[in-house]
Formats: structure tokens, sequence, C-alpha cells
């Protein structure tokens, strides 16, 4: 009688062990627990720590309270402006209010993960191509609010983050956009060559004034264009006399000349020099000096 109340006893108390074991819960620092008693949700939410409820009657469930980073796949669409385009997403967002996620959602996760998808085709579909690859920002903001809009109020997960990863281009629109940016570039390097020639031209141009007023200028220009031709050592150069060598004979002359070298003499009038020559009379009657053509007389061309 003894041994079975001995057994007895050791039975109950291992179920007692085993019972308690199974009321024990932990949560931890990063979960929130909800507890189901007989399949009705009590309103208080257990935090951190351990937590003791009654077997059978009651489970308890964690929520993960972390942000969530959530990969969203590739999705091909067409932009407004009719390009084909593959963009995949990044989707970052935690449960604010744990109750609503587990009841008014069966699995929040892959929840989350249709509405970014189709939310992300939408955005692709109202975008042009040169938003999607410049406006980044914009199109950030306007999915996280596209996806926070059904997500925040009914299932109690917020969406703190989306960030559009990668965009793939056809091939053809990646070279037709090669050729664009290469002609993009060639026309602001003309510009500059242009710009920087009519920037040199109007300093050389004040350069020319300037010289024009000392013709020494001139000549030491010149002689520094010769230094530099000079250095290639292959040409032969042709020197014309300076004229500054001229001027500098011409100011070491005497400043005045004698009287006779400095005026030259004056030549005498033809008529002082033969004097008054005698009339001369020709005779009247001097043959061949004056003689009739008939009027019908043959004419004769001259020969050429």
């Amino acid at each position: 009688m003894e041994s079975v109340l001995l057994t007895l006893v050791v039975v109950l108390g291992f179920a007692l062990i085993v019972a308690v074991a199974r009321g024990v819960r932990i949560v931890q620092q990063y979960e929130t627990g909800i507890v189901f008693r007989l399949g009705r949700i009590q309103q208080e939410v257990r935090g951190p720590g351990l937590h003791l409820i009654v077997p059978i009657v009651d489970r308890m469930q964690k929520v993960n309270m972390q942000i969530v980073t959530m990969g969203v796949p590739a999705q091909e669409g067409i932009t407004r402006d009719n390009v084909s385009v593959r963009v995949d997403a990044v989707v970052y967002f935690r449960v604010i209010d744990p109750i609503k996620a587990v009841v008014n959602v069966q699995n929040y996760l892959f929840a989350v993960s249709q509405v970014a998808q189709t939310s992300l085709r939408s955005v692709i579909g109202q975008s042009e191509l040169d938003q999607l690859l410049s406006d980044r920002d914009a199109l950030n903001a306007q999915l996280k609010a596209v996806i926070d809009e059904p997500t925040e109020g009914p299932w109690g997960i917020r969406i703190e983050r989306v960030e559009i990863k990668d965009v793939a281009l056809p091939e053809g629109m990646k070279r037709s956009m090669s050729r664009q940016a290469e002609a993009e570039r060639e026309r602001r390097a003309r510009i500059i060559t242009a710009d920087g020639e009519f920037q040199a031209s109007k300093r050389l141009a004040a350069a020319a004034r300037e010289m024009s007023s000392d013709p020494a200028a001139l000549q030491l220009r010149m002689l520094q264009t010769v230094v530099e031709v000079a250095a290639e050592k292959n040409s032969t150069l042709v020197m014309p006399l300076p004229v500054e060598l001229l001027r500098f004979f011409d100011k070491m002359a005497p400043a005045e000349a004698p009287a006779a070298t400095q005026k030259a003499e004056e030549p005498e009038p033809v008529e002082e020099a033969l004097g008054e020559l005698p009339a001369i009379d020709a005779p009247a009657d001097l043959p061949g000096t004056a003689f009739d053509v008939p009027a019908d007389a043959p004419r004769t061309e001259p020969r050429s």
C-alpha cells in the first residue's frame, strides 16, 4: 500500500512539473507575447521576461518587434514613356500593433511582400525612365506611401523605408543612352573649346593693341617667336633687317646738315636757260604744207 501511494505521489509530482514547465514562457527583449485563452485573445500584451500561463487553456504566440528587411523580387513593367524595365527593391518594416498583426492578417510577412510587389509595378507604370534613373528619392517616398497605406491601419505594420535597388534596361536602350551621353559630352567639349578660343582671341587682340603702341615690344615678341622656332633644331630661319636698327642709325646721324647738302639746288627754268629764241616765219607757199583731198577719194584702212 505504501509503495502504491509513493508511486502515485511521484506520478502527480512529475505531472505537476510537466504542467508547470508547459506553463512557463520566456519572452525575449525584441519580442511581444500575445495570449489566447480558449481561443479568445487577451488584451494584455506580455512584455520581455518570464511569464506563466495556464496549460491547455492558454496559448502564447510571440511576435517579433524588430525591423524586418524584405527583398522585393524584380518586377517587369513598362514606364510612362513606353520603356520596358526590370526593377527590384528592398522594404524595411516593423510591427507596431502585435494584436492586429496576428489577428487581422494570416501571414503578415507574405502579405507585405505581395503588397510591395504590386505597388512597385504601379509606381513603374506611373513614372518615366529618367525618374527611375535619377530621381530615386521621390520614387522611394512614393512607394513607401503606397505600401504603408493598406498595412499600417488594418495590419498594424509600419513601413519604415523603401529603396529601389536596381533598374535593368534592355540592351538597345543602353546603347541609345550611351550614344546620347557621348553626344552630350561632345557638345560640352565643343562649347568649352569655342569659349576658350573666344577668350584667347580677346586677350590676343588686347595684347596686339598694347604692342602696337611700342615697336620695341613687337621686336621682342618676334625674337621670342624665333627662339621658340629655333628650339626644334630642324628649321631654317631667314631674319629680315630689324627696323629698330635703321632707326638707331637715323638717331646717330648729325642733327643739322650743311646748307649745301640740306637744300638741293633747284634747276633753272628752261626758258631762262635757253633765252628768247628768234621767231621764224614759215613761207606761205611751202610745198606739202596743205593739200585738198577729194570727197570721193577711196580710203584705205590701216593694216593690222
